[in-house]
């Protein structure tokens, strides 16, 4: 009797510290979680409590609450964009449901599941680079279903729409930050004749789906550069909820219940001589200290700025050499007191101090494909997959860098190109890593 108390309050107190992981970057949307007791060596057969095949890979992370994982596919043979659930303890599918069909490929490296899906526990809300989105309650059952291009236009972004929804504050908040006028590439047209192609912020009431405010977002950025696949993030400073966008060459703090916005970053790309009309923007904003970052990209510096900034033409409280820190693709994370920087083409990782820019060091993963990834930090641990599937994990914090194994999870396909390569984070939760390979979802955990 003793015993099925005492293991009753174990798993009634392991329960009680478990976090879930509702949107892409996670409960703080920093890329980490206060989880603890997660392993740092693992296989496709060590460590693994479950693996399901997932129907075609994508970039999308899983997302979890309590005991359901969700997750966005294509299903290629039948020409569907699907949102899936399993069941987090064993990795049973329990339901799929097909939210938008026809075309599913824009380009050699992309396809329209790149955006992940949002939950806030009532809800599970998926979003399609073909600017359909439906919300389902855990159960599977239809709440409501919308394609944004009737009302707002298509989503005009040459290389294929992959910003994530995200849901703050009783709203869900859509990112557009694309094109300017209506083009075509690889036959699909993009952009729609007579719709307003302004970038915009789009607040979405999450029970009924019905539009609360549009929030347009003009900058002095040119071509592909207006374009972004980064998404909003929400930090709490000075008591109020902060909205950060970063792209078109910008980045901008917005009063999140509104929408309008009170500080901007001066642009990374200054117009005149040298202008990059094709600087489009990856990596989303992190916040840690009260510092928000954002990466410039294509080997540009990383960027410094205040929470507490107002105006139009704020300048960087500190930029990184880029020779040292930089990222094109993978957002950094913010995890105990300092950020960390996965520079996606030379395969390093900083540990950088927020409020100096100090970088207390750099490491090389030895890494022989690419990450374009972001990290997920949990546990004192760097999670981070390279394009082949492998994973290789990073002790944080300390003094110097140091790698704690690589751990091969994908399915033995090693692309020289971009093709069909691993691009999905590391979600964390429950004491539980889910890990999303070419064409499987594993579950890892102690």
């Amino acid at each position: 009797m003793k015993l099925t108390y005492f293991l009753a309050l174990t798993l009634a107190a392991s329960f009680a510290n478990a976090e879930n992981w509702p949107n892409w970057r996670g409960p703080a949307m920093d890329g980490s979680s206060p989880e603890k007791n997660f392993p740092a060596k693992f296989s496709k057969t060590e460590g693994v409590k479950w693996s399901v095949d997932v129907p075609a890979i994508s970039a999308s992370v899983p997302v979890v609450w309590g005991d359901k994982v969700f997750l966005t596919a294509p299903i290629v043979d039948k020409q569907q964009l699907v949102g899936l659930c399993y069941d987090a303890k064993t990795g049973k599918e329990l339901w799929r449901k097909v939210v938008s069909e026809g075309g599913l490929q824009w380009d050699n490296k992309s396809n329209l599941a790149s955006p992940s899906p949002v939950t806030d526990g009532e809800r599970v809300i998926f979003l399609f680079a073909d600017a359909v989105a439906a919300s389902f309650d855990l159960a599977g059952n239809l709440q409501w279903k919308r394609d944004f291009k009737e009302t707002h236009g298509a989503f005009a972004t040459q290389w294929t729409y992959g910003s994530s929804p995200m849901l703050d504050g009783g709203k869900l908040y859509i990112q557009v930050l694309q094109r300017d006028e209506p083009f075509e590439f690889q036959g699909f047209p993009k952009g729609t004749p007579g719709k307003d192609m302004t970038s915009y912020i789009l607040a979405v009431d999450p029970a009924t789906g019905k539009d609360v405010w549009k929030q347009l977002r003009k900058t002095p950025a040119e071509v592909e550069s207006l374009e972004a696949f980064s998404s909003p993030v929400f930090a709490d400073h000075d008591g109020k909820r902060i909205m950060l966008i970063s792209g078109g060459d910008t980045l901008t703090l917005h009063d999140a219940a509104t929408g309008s916005e009170y500080a901007r970053l001066t642009t990374w790309n200054l117009a005149g001589e040298g202008y990059n009309k094709f600087f489009r923007l990856v990596p989303s904003p992190v916040v840690g200290e009260g510092i928000a970052l954002v990466c410039a990209p294509k080997n540009s510096p990383v960027f410094a700025m205040p929470l507490d900034s107002k105006g139009n033409e704020i300048k960087p409280l500190w930029a990184s050499d880029p020779k040292e820190v930089t990222t094109d693709v993978s957002t950094p994370a913010f995890y105990e007191g300092s950020f960390y920087v996965l520079d996606s083409g030379r395969r390093t990782v900083s540990r950088v101090e927020p409020k100096t820019g100090k970088v207390i060091w750099t490491g090389e993963t030895g890494s022989k494909a690419k990450f374009e990834s972001s990290p997920t930090v949990v546990d004192g641990k760097i999670y981070m997959t390279n394009f082949w599937g492998d994973v290789y994990v990073v002790k944080a914090g300390g003094d110097k860098f140091e790698l704690l194994s690589v751990n091969e999870m994908g399915n033995g396909s090693k692309p020289n190109g971009d093709a069909a390569s691993c691009r999905s984070s590391i979600a964390a939760a429950n004491g539980c890593l889910f890990i999303r390979t070419q064409d499987k979802l594993y579950c890892v955990g102690q």
